[in-house]
């Protein structure tokens, strides 16, 4: 299946700046090309399925049914 028929509206390209591996789920920190991070939390068997290193090229999926807004 390509990126492209994935139906999420929200991609964003990046690079794995860091992984931060635990037994059961690690925090992945993809950069966009503007600066953006965006932080995932997938579980570990998939880091080691996906073959994610720091510097792999990789697409960020966003897909959300609620998003909280605070004022500061």
């Amino acid at each position: 299946m390509s990126i492209a028929a994935i139906n999420v509206r929200n991609q964003f390209r990046g690079r794995v700046k860091e992984i931060i591996e635990g037994p059961v789920v690690s925090e992945i920190d993809v950069e966009t090309p503007s600066g953006l991070v965006v932080t995932s939390v997938i579980t570990t068997r998939s880091v080691k399925e996906l073959g994610l290193k720091v510097g792999k090229d990789v697409v960020a999926l966003v897909k959300s049914t609620e998003v909280s807004i605070a004022t500061l």
